[in-house]
């Protein structure tokens, strides 16, 4: 039998029986915010697209009449088509949601999101994404938009949610 060992270099390791209470923490406030807002639509894409990019472009555009028609926007809460969506929606005068990943080096949220909520793990941010949308669109991305891709794809294959539009 192999023995397990905690080691210095993993030391999340001795804190998972207390990990439990941040992940319901996550879920519990999240839910919490959400719940209170009407169906949205989740929008998906690069977190590297810049403002001079034809897809950030139309990502602002496409959020924006979202807005106008009452309809809000949820994204992941960081830069690029991220960004560009939140911005599309505050303009538009609507609900601008963000679901920011908290992550080392990596993106923070932005400053466009006029409800945004930080997550620190994927599963529970992916949750939220999808929970609350009654539609999604998937413009260019890398490796971040694939895996939200196929989860949703995945649980309407398996029957876990309703068909929804998908654009990609």
């Amino acid at each position: 039998m192999a023995s397990i060992t905690h080691t210095d270099e993993a030391p999340f390791t001795r804190e998972d029986p207390w990990r439990i209470f941040r992940i319901m923490a996550e879920f519990v406030d999240s839910f919490e915010e959400l719940s209170r807002i009407d169906p949205a639509v989740t929008i998906f894409g690069s977190a590297r697209s810049k403002p001079r990019d034809p897809y950030y472009k139309a990502a602002v555009a496409m959020s924006k009449k979202l807005a106008k028609a009452g309809v809000p926007v949820i994204t992941g809460g960081g830069p690029g088509i991220m960004e560009a969506a939140n911005k599309g929606a505050a303009q538009g005068k609507g609900t601008s949601i963000g679901l920011n990943i908290e992550l080392p080096f990596e993106q923070c949220g932005n400053k466009y999101a006029n409800l945004p909520i930080n997550f620190h793990y994927f599963f529970s941010r992916k949750v939220c994404l999808v929970k609350y949308s009654l539609g999604f669109v998937y413009m260019p991305g890398g490796f971040g938009t694939l895996d939200e891709l196929f989860e949703v794809v995945t649980l309407v294959q398996t029957h876990c949610i309703e068909k929804f539009p998908l654009i990609l």
